[in-house]
């Protein structure tokens, strides 16, 4: 998810805060969304754009997950955003969202990542009741900058006791495709990390949850979206080819693939 699908939804209060640095390792960014109407329904999309996350969410008549019509819980990890979703609320709420980097699912949470794709996990699972710990934490306080500076504390304590089961090479090579845009060569990743094509394909699913081509092509396809979303266009093989994709079908399928629609419907639906 980005800021700039959210335009699209006319969210009342949105706010992007730069995570700070003792957590910058392994958190993209902190996202915050509020809502003080009574009678207002927010829909919020979640597309694939690579980052799974942490979210904290105080709602007044519960937070749904469609298409999967699942109630969620207050504190909740969720994993790659394959197919989209849609976060679903009535009334007022305040959400916060921290999106990690993907490399820190296995190594701080124990979970495999794979297992939480286009899924989620309810933090109070996590050892020693540290989940349920920083909800009690967090339900202690109405501010915000406090709530994100205790997500941040647990996220930071769980570097310290977690940091050398960090997997570098491949944190490197997600930062890579992350940089480049996900327009990389593949080969050359493992070639600089003097790995086998098979390892690294092996440690890079078992880190990201997707390989790393799939991975490649959500940051690839994240670019589009925002381009397609702000107009920063003329016409839609601008899109195509700025952001590396072979020709129109090829893009037309990816983002439908992401979606569920074509480019040129996902913007008249928007």
């Amino acid at each position: 998810m980005n800021e700039h699908q959210i335009a699209f939804y006319k969210t009342m209060n949105f706010e992007t805060i730069n995570p700070d640095k003792s957590i910058a390792l392994f958190v993209k960014s902190i996202l915050i969304f509020e809502e003080s109407e009574k009678d207002v329904k927010t829909i919020l999309p979640f597309f694939a754009d690579g980052y799974p996350g942490l979210i904290f969410q105080e709602t007044a008549n519960g937070l749904l997950v469609n298409p999967h019509d699942k109630v969620m819980p207050p504190l909740f990890l969720y994993g790659q955003t394959i197919k989209p979703i849609e976060l679903v609320m009535t009334g007022t709420y305040k959400l916060i969202v921290f999106q990690l980097y993907p490399f820190v699912l296995k190594s701080f949470f124990n979970v495999e990542p794979q297992d939480l794709n286009d899924n989620c996990y309810n933090l109070d699972q996590l050892a020693n009741h540290l989940g349920t710990d920083t909800l009690k934490q967090l339900n202690k306080t109405q501010n915000v900058e406090k709530r994100i500076e205790i997500i941040s504390g647990l996220l930071h304590s769980l570097f310290i006791s977690k940091q050398e089961d960090l997997d570098l090479p491949i944190a490197l090579a997600i930062q890579k495709i992350i940089r480049k845009k996900g327009l990389v060569i593949i080969s050359e990743l493992y070639t600089e990390l003097h790995l086998t094509e098979r390892t690294f394909e092996r440690r890079f699913s078992r880190c990201a949850g997707v390989t790393a081509k799939q991975f490649s092509k959500m940051i690839q396809f994240q670019g589009s979206l925002q381009q397609l979303t702000v107009k920063d266009y003329t016409k839609l093989t601008d899109i195509v080819y700025a952001n590396g994709f072979a020709d129109q079908s090829h893009f037309i399928k990816v983002f439908k693939a992401f979606t569920g629609k074509t480019p040129l419907a996902f913007k008249s639906a928007n």
